[in-house]
């Protein structure tokens, strides 16, 4: 068991030893293929996936009706650490698609249910969320400016711009955030909207590189019409169906932070222990043992945090506080962690011969997508201020 990890639940222990072991074996030596993205990666994936459901790990935290294996939250959370090891563990093991299937299942008309969320959580359709916009703090979803109107019999047509939309390039849906009534920057008359990214005047402008990495698009819809089904929950009330998936999406990205810095920890002890120089093995410098405790602390320190997210979420109870915490904890410790492994490791922890790189951008990344840290710092300062919440 990693250690520091809250006590798994009976039986999840060996369930996650083996996706441990699938990440690693299967999913890590493809990752130079998959992070250059095209056909070759489209066909990697495919295979995992083949892989995944062959040895009966595939789709683990979908609930049962839709196809997955309905493992709880609080049991998955040790396995969502586990996949994330690699960023391409969620899609290659089926649960990548969680909080679209989950979304569209509770919010989205019989239709939509029955055409696209079996074939979300089977793996035959991707989907994306396009909610920031050029020129808008993403912090500020009252400033959206792209529009929904209406186009007869229900329908609705689509004008406007997004960008930073994780995935869009691969993506076969679309779940938009746009204005339905009113403009910016009323808080009301917001609306989400499923766009099948094959409809005419749907088209990715450009890939938006994050510190030089690939998968962030800018996407423009012009005069896009989808009909009356396609609508998300119900009109003028998206940000209650975004605030329900943001919650549970900020906690699985943590886990999955959680498993990267492991990872990155692991590849510091190693090096620790088996670099050598003239005078023996780096672990004998007090500085670098420093770098060791300094991370196992962050490490240490940040799992309970967001094991507390999980347990609030798993029971039902508000847990802004709990989850505005462990995501600013758990994207410094990737970031620390990283930075301190690569450190270790000198110049091969900055060249393409290890994972470290693309480790710590991540890290650095995850400290602004998602709401940077000032946001959840502020937020869970003042609910802390007003309700004398400790």
């Amino acid at each position: 068991m990693t250690q520091g990890d809250p006590q798994c639940p009976p039986g999840v222990e060996e369930l996650r030893d083996r996706v441990v072991r699938f990440v690693r074996e299967r999913v890590v030596p493809q990752e130079p293929v998959l992070d250059a993205g095209g056909p070759e990666a489209n066909t990697v994936l495919a295979r995992l996936r083949e892989e995944a459901k062959e040895a009966g790990l595939w789709a683990l935290p979908h609930p049962a009706e839709l196809g997955g294996q309905g493992l709880p939250l609080r049991s998955y959370a040790h396995i969502a650490e586990a996949e994330g090891a690699s960023d391409h563990g969620p899609a290659a093991l089926g649960s990548a698609s969680l909080l679209d299937a989950l979304m569209l299942w509770r919010h989205g008309s019989p239709r939509v249910r029955e055409t696209f969320v079996p074939a979300l959580v089977a793996g035959d359709l991707r989907a994306c969320y396009a909610m920031t916009e050029p020129d808008v703090p993403g912090t500020d979803p009252f400033g959206t400016t792209t529009r929904a109107e209406p186009a007869g019999d229900g329908a609705w047509r689509l004008t406007g711009r997004k960008w930073f939309t994780s995935g869009a390039a691969d993506a076969d849906l679309v779940t938009v955030l746009a204005r339905t009534d009113g403009s910016a920057p009323e808080r009301d008359g917001l609306s989400l909207l499923l766009v099948p990214s094959g409809s005419a005047g749907f088209r990715v402008v450009r890939d938006l590189p994050v510190l030089g990495a690939a998968g962030q698009y800018e996407i423009a819809l012009d005069g896009v019409t989808v009909g009356a089904d396609h609508l998300i929950g119900a009109r003028g009330k998206a940000l209650a169906v975004a605030g329900e998936r943001l919650q549970l999406g900020r906690t699985l990205r943590c886990l999955r932070w959680l498993g990267q810095a492991q990872r990155a920890f692991g590849l510091m002890r190693e090096r620790a222990l088996t670099r050598t120089r003239s005078r023996g093995p780096l672990g004998d410098l007090q500085l670098v043992q420093r770098h060791i405790f300094e991370s196992l602390l962050a490490l240490r320190t940040t799992r309970p945090l967001v094991h507390e997210a999980v347990a609030r979420l798993d029971a039902g109870l508000d847990a802004h506080v709990e989850v505005g915490l462990a995501k600013v904890a758990a994207a410094r410790t990737l970031q620390q962690v990283a930075d301190a492994a690569i450190q270790v490791y000198g110049a091969e922890g900055l060249g393409p011969d290890t994972p470290l790189p693309a480790l710590y951008r991540t890290g650095r990344a995850a400290r602004i997508l998602d709401g940077p840290d000032e946001l959840h710092i502020t937020a869970v300062a003042r609910r802390v201020l007003r309700t004398g919440t400790s």
